[in-house]
């Protein structure tokens, strides 16, 4: 397969020293409840050109403006724009960019950097302090591939039960947990109820339900983002979620836990602060801070399964392929074109 560097790289965006966690502005009070429990309800962005691991030309987690200005433009998606601007509209839309899926105006990342405190941030990772997930052992992402595309590579297209549920439009993940900004579709909702809160994200619409006050349920029932259970503390929810469907993939295992904590900044700004913790995958435990915007806009509709004429172009190709004598020909020949357009 034939491809540019900027599509290897947007095909792979998928996406200093510990601070003490930031605090709301002083003399914040923050909202509450007809029942008396924090009120972080509404309509959220967590859109940003922050990613949540540190770049390596990053100094530390917080930068100045002159070392924002230099991770800016070194953003795929900022280099995406500069590239297009210079393209005319007839240009963009015939032969500019052939291999791309689609161009920067239907992208919507964010228009900056993240910030917490007011201060720029280079990644959500906080702890380690390098800002890097602390792997047992790396991914097994051979040349770069990521984890979804090595599932992907390694199926076969005999027929839609046996593309992944992402693909399938059954499960995208993200919703969590983590909470990860994206390439678009950043908006989430949070709905609370004195015994429940849902968080609603935009992108295949998947709804988390929290039990507020409740416990853990069968271990033998894992669930599409996993069994959470939430208790407030002071102004903060907190959210503790374990036994996760494992084909759902993602940053823990049906035996790891991760720990949400979402709290009120400001009136524009949630601080959504989470823990991994995952012995079969990670070193040490792993915590990252990430600011959820209040938005302007509700969610809107994500036709994920509207004609999917995707999955009708790969299956479609694997027929082609046998027909050509190459069983499941729709695999790892696709992506090990990928990798080497990224070489």
């Amino acid at each position: 397969m034939k491809c540019s560097s900027i599509l290897a790289s947007l095909i792979c965006v998928l996406a200093g020293a510990p601070m003490a966690l930031a605090q709301a502005a002083p003399n914040y009070t923050p909202p509450r409840t007809s029942w008396g429990a924090p009120d972080i309800q509404g309509f959220f962005s967590k859109a940003s050109l922050t990613t949540m691991t540190r770049p390596e030309t990053a100094t530390g987690l917080i930068v100045s403006q002159e070392e924002r200005d230099k991770l800016f433009n070194r953003n795929i998606y900022t280099r995406v724009a500069k590239e297009e601007a210079s393209l005319s509209e007839a240009k963009l839309l015939t032969d500019a960019n052939p291999d791309r899926a689609y161009n920067r105006f239907w992208m919507d990342p964010g228009a900056d950097l993240g910030k917490i405190d007011g201060k720029y941030r280079s990644s959500w990772i906080v702890e380690p302090a390098n800002g890097q997930i602390p792997y047992i052992k790396a991914p097994s992402n051979r040349r770069g591939l990521t984890a979804d595309d090595e599932e992907y590579a390694d199926r076969p297209s005999d027929n839609p039960e046996e593309r992944g549920v992402g693909e399938r439009c059954v499960y995208h993940g993200s919703g969590g947990p983590p909470l990860q900004n994206q390439m678009y579709n950043n908006v989430i909702q949070i709905v609370q109820s004195p015994t429940h809160v849902m968080i609603l994200t935009e992108q295949i619409h998947e709804a988390r339900i929290v039990n507020i006050g409740s416990t853990h349920g069968p271990a033998a029932v894992p669930k599409w983002g996993g069994d959470s259970i939430g208790h407030y503390e002071g102004n903060t929810l907190v959210v503790e979620t374990t036994n996760v469907e494992p084909k759902q993939g993602g940053f823990i295992s049906e035996k790891g836990k991760i720990t949400e904590r979402f709290s009120r900044a400001n009136d524009g700004q949630l601080l959504y602060e989470y823990t991994i913790e995952d012995p079969t995958r990670y070193s040490q435990p792993w915590k990252a801070q990430m600011p959820l915007n209040v938005s302007e806009q509700p969610t809107y509709e994500y036709a994920c399964h509207e004609g999917n004429y995707s999955m009708f172009n790969t299956l479609s190709g694997a027929r082609a392929y046998e027909r050509e004598g190459r069983k499941n020909g729709m695999r790892k020949e696709i992506f090990a074109g990928v990798a080497e357009a990224k070489e």
